[in-house]
């Protein structure tokens, strides 16, 4: 069954049991569960340049027994893949043959529009893992989460001489849009292991669109940006909090351009996030965040900061036939 592009308040309650069953089931326990309103805004407002085709399985008392969606990307560097996000069959009711409807019914479209390839994280060990692999997806990037206490990193952040900082919280201001862009596509170096999914060029419109994006779904997004002595942007570090009432945020990016390594920006933009995290009042008492094993650099500057490793991951990739 396929869910439309703007389910119904009890559709997305029914959506939010099932991938709240499934994270108390498979997680740990320190892990926070996806709030409501994280689950509502993943259902109500799409990324840029993408279209979802979301699919239920109905349980026989009420509800649904499995959920999954994927997401078709629009844009001209990955019109051949796809990405799957929630995938989650209720406990209870696995090895009913429901996640195979499921893959089943995400395939159709996928297919239908010619795309080669799908990727989808997936925790190593669990029964995601099981199931990725049944039907032919391999780790294409091995990642791990990291997170790290608020309180424990007190350390007042420096910048080089002639450098400052810029921060704001909500969607960037629009003169700031563009070198927030440019930096942003210094990530391009980033690992990216044997994926067919490709790093997407940024440019103002995309960076305002991805911010207020995570706004519209409820989400509070908090920025810190490194300012050279000329004035462009030489880094940033970008913090979301997928609900006002978020202990734990996600740490979404952060990237130093080319020009400007070597300099400390990037652990003075994070120690500096840590204060403004702070100073706002918010209920943060962690952040996590995911560093490829191939990414030396940035697991460096973590564990300066005090990040531990909580659990392994990775992104899978499966090929399909073409045509």
């Amino acid at each position: 069954m396929i869910l439309g592009d703007t389910p119904s308040e009890a559709e997305i309650d029914a959506w939010h049991a099932v991938v709240t069953a499934c994270h108390l089931y498979d997680m740990p326990p320190a892990v926070p569960p996806p709030s409501r309103a994280e689950t509502a805004g993943q259902l109500l407002v799409p990324a840029h340049l993408s279209h979802y085709v979301r699919v239920v399985v109905p349980a026989p008392e009420g509800g649904y027994a499995g959920v999954g969606w994927v997401r078709l990307f629009e844009d001209d560097e990955n019109r051949s893949t796809a990405w799957i996000g929630d995938f989650a069959v209720r406990p209870e009711y696995r090895r009913r043959g429901i996640g195979t409807r499921i893959w089943d019914a995400l395939r159709a479209p996928i297919a239908a529009e010619g795309r080669t390839s799908v990727t989808a994280e997936v925790e190593i060990g669990g029964a995601g893992e099981q199931f990725a692999r049944a039907r032919g997806f391999d780790s294409a990037l091995p990642m791990v989460w990291y997170v790290q206490r608020v309180a424990d990193e007190t350390t007042e952040p420096s910048l080089p001489d002639g450098y400052r900082f810029l921060e704001w919280t909500g969607v960037v201001p629009a003169e700031h849009a563009p070198g927030l862009a440019h930096v942003h596509n210094a990530m391009h170096d980033s690992p990216y292991g044997d994926l067919d999914l490709r790093p997407l060029r940024w440019d103002a419109e995309r960076v305002v669109r991805a911010q207020s994006a995570a706004v519209e779904r409820g989400g509070t997004v908090l920025t810190v940006a490194a300012l050279a002595p000329d004035g462009s942007h030489a880094a940033y570090t970008e913090v979301v909090l997928r609900s006002p009432d978020d202990v734990r945020a996600v740490q979404f990016a952060t990237a130093v351009a080319p020009a400007h390594r070597g300099r400390g920006l990037g652990l003075a933009v994070k120690r500096r996030m840590l204060g403004l995290i702070r100073e706002e009042g918010l209920p943060v008492r962690e952040i996590a965040t995911t560093v490829a094993d191939d990414n030396g650099p940035m697991r460096a500057v973590n564990k300066l900061l005090g990040y531990r490793p909580e659990r392994s991951m990775g992104l899978f990739q499966v090929r399909l036939p073409s045509g």
